[in-house]
């Protein structure tokens, strides 16, 4: 398979490869779409087994972020990079530094910031070369670490979603939260605040520890997540849990998480919605972080201090675009990830058109 041949290619503008002998860096910046504004999106640092796999993530999670940053109502376009590696032994100040370089070679057409396995420390060392590069800490701009306005947002998600789908506030609705992470995290920890009772898994038994003493959140075994019966079931690990197998394991009413690409193909999308689950699309519940991102990175290009009120503006409009994209689909009877999906196509290409007749 070619890289214009693979199902996730749809229309990038472009990809970019680059290795740095000296340090080992092998990583990969796809950028879909620059519609908007300049592509942003995190790096993400994982052990792919292959290069064509590290190829496939890059590409689908940098297309799903054109469709966050439209439907968060940015003024961005979508970009994602991958580092091939692992990020608990091969990290070194220099790597990052390689990867700034990287970065600064795109020319401004992708800004990076966080994601899986890399922190805002690493990126500090790409700063130092690479204009490009937010969520850091430090400057007046600086946003810090957007995990927790990601968490917010998707709190916020799941709140209208159990009020649609149960009637009810989180007082006492169970949830289960695949992946107590940066994110997965935070948001356990407001969903305690609001009374509702957790189970969690985590490959990480250390951030499981964590959270079930803060939260009092019963443990289970990560291969047991999908089997929990709760009200809930809030993805925040990595992509795909959502698949036609796990789905039927599920006993849920809504899913509603933090993880991108939580459905593993257009046709769990579809099953989802047969089972009468109110599924919240990812790239919609999700966007706080890019969120508190583009107020950094507005900052910056405005020469101004962050705006935090800027930041709540868009989070609020985001809770809004959620409920227009539920209400659709309730409207129209058609799986939520379908209507939203058309929904953030049709705002890129208006802004394609806009750009090509300027």
């Amino acid at each position: 398979m070619t890289l214009f041949d693979s199902p996730a290619f749809e229309g990038h503008e472009g990809v970019h490869a680059f290795f740095d002998e000296r340090t080992g860096l092998r990583s990969i910046i796809a950028v879909h779409s620059t519609a908007r504004g300049p592509a942003a999106g995190g790096c993400r640092m994982w052990p792919y087994a292959t290069a064509e796999e590290a190829l496939t993530d890059a590409l689908r999670l940098s297309r799903a972020m054109s469709y966050k940053n439209a439907m968060a109502d940015l003024e961005l376009g979508g970009g994602k990079a991958v580092i091939i590696g692992d990020s608990r032994t091969q990290k070194t100040p220099a790597l990052f530094e390689a990867f700034g370089r990287a970065v600064e070679a795109v020319g401004g057409r992708y800004w990076t910031a966080e994601d899986v396995g890399v922190s805002p420390e690493d990126l500090t060392h790409a700063r130092k070369h690479a204009r490009y590069v937010a969520g850091l800490e430090g400057h007046p701009a600086a946003s810090g670490d957007p995990s927790p306005v990601t968490a917010e947002a998707v709190f916020r998600g799941v709140r209208l979603c159990v009020r649609r789908a149960l009637n009810r506030d989180l007082d006492g609705v169970r949830v289960a939260i695949q992946g107590v992470g940066h994110v997965g995290g935070y948001l356990a920890e407001k969903l305690h605040a609001a009374g509702a009772r957790l189970v969690i898994a985590d490959v990480n038994q250390e951030a499981v520890r964590r959270i079930a003493d803060l939260t009092r959140a019963e443990v289970v075994a990560p291969s047991a997540i999908f089997d929990v019966p709760a009200d809930v079931f809030a993805p925040c690990a990595l992509g795909g849990a959502v698949s036609l197998e796990t789905l039927a394991r599920l006993q849920v009413r809504v899913i509603a998480g933090a993880a991108n690409n939580q459905l593993a193909d257009a046709a769990a999308g579809r099953a989802v919605f047969d089972r009468g689950i109110l599924y919240a699309p990812d790239y919609v519940i999700n966007g706080g972080g890019i969120i508190n991102v583009a107020g950094e990175i507005r900052a910056l290009e405005r020469d101004e201090a962050f705006d935090p009120a800027w930041v709540e503006a868009k989070l609020e409009r985001l809770d809004q675009t959620l409920a227009e994209v539920l209400d659709r689909a309730q409207y129209e009877r058609r799986p939520t990830n379908e209507v939203a999906n058309e929904i953030a196509r049709a705002r890129i290409s208006g802004a394609a058109e806009k750009k090509a007749a300027a």
